[in-house]
């Protein structure tokens, strides 16, 4: 049976916050927010986690793509997963749409197309976005189980912690909209 978050609906637009226990490193700290979630599986974005071995500006040449706006050097890319990690995923507000477009919720959608980085690299793109290089992805039943066991929680995504480029402190402040600090947290699941 497929988990739902408490309305009975499932995970899509929220955001998964790794527990203090969360024992795969590849996700220690993380925040993911959630693309696609139904009995499936699920599909989502680390949003916190940058990579250091490329540039946006070298990512753009590698693809061959003309970047005449000043303001790419900021755009950092991000470590979106582990899956298909030389594949790339733009994580952006609903001002940008083309037929590649999937709409999660009413204020945000992911492309994963060229046309997107072109567009960004114009000055052309959505008005909030990240850029990240791989997904998490979870079979059916694998993102509730990890949830079960106490490797995850979740709550409500906003605009800052999306896209906000601060990504040091994202995992504690989502933790703060949950209403306590991380370190109040055991990492033992509890049985009745």
């Amino acid at each position: 049976m497929a988990y739902a978050g408490n309305d009975g609906e499932y995970l899509s637009g929220k955001l998964l916050v790794a527990m203090p226990g969360m024992r795969d490193p590849r996700f220690a700290q993380s925040v993911v927010y959630l693309c696609a979630h139904n009995e499936d599986g699920a599909m989502g974005i680390v949003v916190n986690r940058l990579i250091d071995s490329i540039t946006f500006p070298e990512l753009l040449e590698q693809l061959g793509i003309v970047r005449p706006a000043s303001t790419i050097s900021d755009i950092q890319v991000h470590f979106g997963g582990p899956v298909e990690s030389g594949r790339g995923f733009v994580l952006h507000s609903n001002d940008f749409h083309n037929d590649a477009t999937l709409q999660v919720d009413r204020d945000v959608s992911v492309t994963a197309t060229v046309d997107i980085l072109e567009n960004i690299a114009l000055d052309k793109g959505p008005h909030n976005s990240i850029l990240a290089l791989g997904y998490a992805g979870w079979r059916s039943g694998q993102l509730e189980t990890e949830i079960r066991a106490n490797g995850w929680l979740h709550v409500d995504a906003d605009a800052d912690l999306l896209f906000g480029t601060d990504c040091e402190d994202k995992w504690q402040r989502a933790f703060a909209k949950l209403g306590f600090a991380p370190e109040l947290l055991s990492g033992e699941a509890g049985h009745a």
